[in-house]
């Protein structure tokens, strides 16, 4: 319980950033999640379909502080890395 009017913003500022930041991050990982299961079903024009949407949803996350650079930055990379290994070779 807050005992100041200041206080009180505050915790409700707060919860309302951990709305939008859970929001936030829901969205990134189903993102990722795509990725995953169609690189686990072998297909690879839908895991490169679905990295591109998820590539913007992970560096707007990093901006936007629901999520590090690092994190986001990392989680990219590995999906881009598995993502290529799939494709076939030219």
């Amino acid at each position: 319980m807050a005992n100041t009017k200041s206080a009180d913003k505050a915790a409700r500022q707060a919860r309302k950033r951990q709305a939008v930041n859970n929001s936030r991050k829901s969205a990134i990982r189903t993102a990722v999640r795509k990725v995953e299961h169609a690189l686990a079903a072998g297909n690879a024009a839908d895991a490169a379909a679905a990295l591109k949407v998820a590539e913007p949803q992970l560096a707007r996350g990093a901006v936007k502080r629901a999520l590090s650079k690092n994190a986001a930055s990392r989680t990219v990379s590995r999906l881009t890395k598995k993502v290529k290994a799939l494709q076939p070779k030219a």
